[in-house]
């Protein structure tokens, strides 16, 4: 309980520094932040009124304290462009980017831990060389520029897939499979390559432990060692960078939007940007990291089921 306890209490803290900084990162801005968002022709009625909206003419920290309790019942305020509620906005594009992101990590793991297994089990063979090319290559490749060799190969080359045939899952399931699954995979194949280096190493550490011996030794099935023993203890260090990791899928996810066209959290955020929308930018922003930071902690707390050691503190 005090584990559960001191890993929650830590990811509260770190979000809400990372709220603080949101909130700083628009105030410290050269010059008044209305002028920046409505430019320089604007009236300075039009400035005032602007400020007043958005809270400008309290000092910092009552601006402060009313934003961080609109946070705090996910209440971002509303967007400048849309004249909507940001959060309503953040709904109608969080189910792309996130089942965007959800995909990528599902592909990321079941091909991933297949991979590390086969490279460990064959180490220095031919199959642990192919591999280990392959994640060179992974590596090498950026996702966005994975992205478009895919359009190349499986949409003008095959006809497989199309840009911006994206529709809601409501509506067509299989289609929006279909137009996330290439995406998906183009932001999957660089976290592949990371992982499978990451267990194919601690397999290999694993391998070499007196357990490992003592197992043989009685008479257990390789298979049986390597998939039920070796496998559990090598997936620590491995989630803990799928974890870490979680941030540069959801990244991949934002730029990939732009490539493949998809109506995700990428393209309203760089509209907002462009047009100085600061509210509906904070809370984007805010939202990313409440979802970064929940994710890191499930990986924290899966360490007591994986972890023995952890349990027994």
């Amino acid at each position: 309980m005090d584990y559960v306890l001191k890993k929650t209490v830590s990811s509260l803290f770190t979000l809400f520094v990372v709220i603080v900084l949101v909130f700083l990162a628009f105030r410290i801005i050269p010059g008044n932040p209305a002028n920046i968002i409505l430019g320089v022709e604007a009236t300075p009625a039009q400035v005032e009124e602007l400020e007043q909206k958005l809270g400008l003419d309290q000092t910092l920290f009552e601006q402060f304290i009313h934003w961080f309790k609109g946070v705090l019942v996910l209440d971002f305020g509303e967007s400048l462009r849309f004249s909507e509620p940001v959060l309503s906005l953040i709904h109608e594009r969080m189910g792309v980017t996130f089942s965007l992101a959800f995909m990528a990590i599902v592909i990321t793991i079941f091909v991933s831990i297949p991979l590390g297994i086969i490279a460990a089990n064959y180490k220095g063979k031919f199959l642990d060389v192919l591999i280990s090319i392959g994640t060179q290559i992974g590596l090498a490749i950026p996702s966005f520029w994975m992205g478009i060799i895919l359009i190349m190969i499986f949409g003008l080359m095959l006809h497989l897939n199309s840009v911006g045939g994206y529709v809601p899952w409501s509506e067509n399931p299989l289609r929006a499979f279909k137009a996330l699954l290439f995406p998906a995979t183009a932001i999957a194949i660089p976290q592949i390559a990371i992982l499978v280096r990451y267990l194919r190493t601690t397999m290999i550490e694993q391998l070499n432990f007196d357990y490992v011996r003592t197992a043989k030794s009685k008479g257990l099935k390789d298979s049986t060692i390597l998939l039920k023993h070796v496998l559990k203890n090598a997936l620590i260090p491995v989630i803990t960078i799928a974890g870490l990791n979680f941030g540069a899928i959801l990244a991949g996810s934002l730029v990939i939007e732009q490539v493949y066209a998809l109506p995700g959290f990428g393209r309203m955020l760089i509209t907002a940007i462009g047009d100085r929308d600061f509210p509906l930018v904070q809370g984007m922003v805010v939202m990313i990291a409440i979802i970064a930071i929940a994710v890191n902690l499930l990986v924290d707390l899966s360490y007591r089921y994986l972890d023995p050691k952890i349990k027994l503190k």
